[in-house]
């Protein structure tokens, strides 16, 4: 089978199409006929390795350790171990493999059954499906952790992002007041997906507008630490899920130490149960996936140029066997 292979770090041009053997299922896997995966920002930085020590440390100290990369999955289950019982060959299903030894850039991947897996949506296509659940989950897990109730006002930096996306429409649907912060060519999208507000952040710096908000979510690492702090009402929440440096890191321990505000950080949880709650809103056409640029597997490292450039509006799909782009939501 076809694969993008990479056996160091470095820029996109480590990303090599080759020829590997094609995985055999064990008793409790199943074998997924590849559609369609993404690429992420988490890809990126385990590709360059970015920070150095950590990625180093999850992904191998001296070359990787994961010869293929990638953890969104969409795809149709071509084989199925004695023991699977979850379920059956041709079942479309997508979902997500992190935290497995198994790789999404491919043309196929062994998964077990208890991993997060579950039957695709059916008003979704398979590149869509592929786009729904590292963004959908990490802002999902992220508004979670911030106590989101209804009747809040909440704010999204980096609403046009792949986590942005999903978390203005995630919050407009626990009925929240969204505000939307993103560039110029970027609002127009944002209303769409539902913000009440918008704000481009390349004329207005929101921290000095003198709104206040319950929960700021900064979804990209990028929004003024100190000036989000003084945003907050007296019990809001600062959400950053990005890795932070040592500074921010402990400016927001003393913040949440000394005041009734709380800064929360860290790495998204993976459950099924929020796969299946996920797509059970895309059924429902309550969330929306967005598609910024499909390409197909032997263009992995331009996908990883364009993905690194930090400007992606939504998510970035790799098509895997055929290349038909999606309705893209973003336009």
């Amino acid at each position: 089978m076809k694969a993008i292979v990479y056996t160091k770090y470095g820029g996109p041009e480590v990303l090599q199409l080759k020829e590997v053997e094609k995985p055999v299922p064990k008793d409790n896997e199943v074998l997924i006929k590849m559609k369609a995966t993404t690429v992420t920002s988490g890809d990126v930085r385990m590709r360059k390795p970015d920070p150095q020590i950590m990625a180093r440390l999850v992904a191998g100290i001296f070359r990787p350790k994961k010869k293929i990369l990638g953890v969104d999955i969409a795809g149709v289950i071509e084989e199925v171990g004695k023991d699977v019982s979850l379920f059956k060959k041709g079942d479309p299903i997508f979902g997500s493999v992190y935290g497995s030894n198994t790789g999404t850039y491919a043309e196929y991947a062994c998964v077990p059954e208890d991993r997060v897996l579950a039957i695709k949506p059916a008003n979704v296509n398979f590149q869509e499906a592929a786009a729904i659940y590292f963004g959908g989950n990490t802002a999902l897990y992220f508004l979670r952790k911030g106590n989101i109730r209804s009747g809040q006002k909440v704010l999204i930096y980096g609403a046009s992002g792949s986590l942005g996306t999903y978390a203005v429409q995630l919050a407009k649907y626990f009925g929240t007041e969204v505000t939307g912060v993103c560039s110029t060519a970027n609002l127009e999208m944002v209303k769409f997906l539902g913000a009440d507000k918008v704000v481009d952040y390349t004329r207005e710096d929101f921290t000095k507008n003198g709104e206040t908000y319950d929960v700021i979510f900064d979804t990209v690492g990028k929004s003024p630490f100190l000036g989000c702090v003084r945003s907050l009402k007296k019990k809001g929440v600062y959400l950053r899920s990005v890795h932070m440096s040592l500074k921010p890191l402990l400016l927001g321990l003393w913040t949440t130490l000394t005041s009734g505000k709380k800064v929360i950080g860290g790495v998204a949880h993976e459950h099924k149960e929020d796969l299946i709650f996920l797509g059970e809103l895309v059924a429902q056409n309550k969330l929306k996936p967005v598609i910024d640029r499909v390409y197909p597997l032997d263009q992995m490292a331009e996908a990883h140029r364009y993905v690194e450039k930090g400007h992606k509006k939504g998510n970035v799909v790799i098509a895997i066997g055929h290349h038909t782009a999606p309705q893209n939501y973003a336009e």
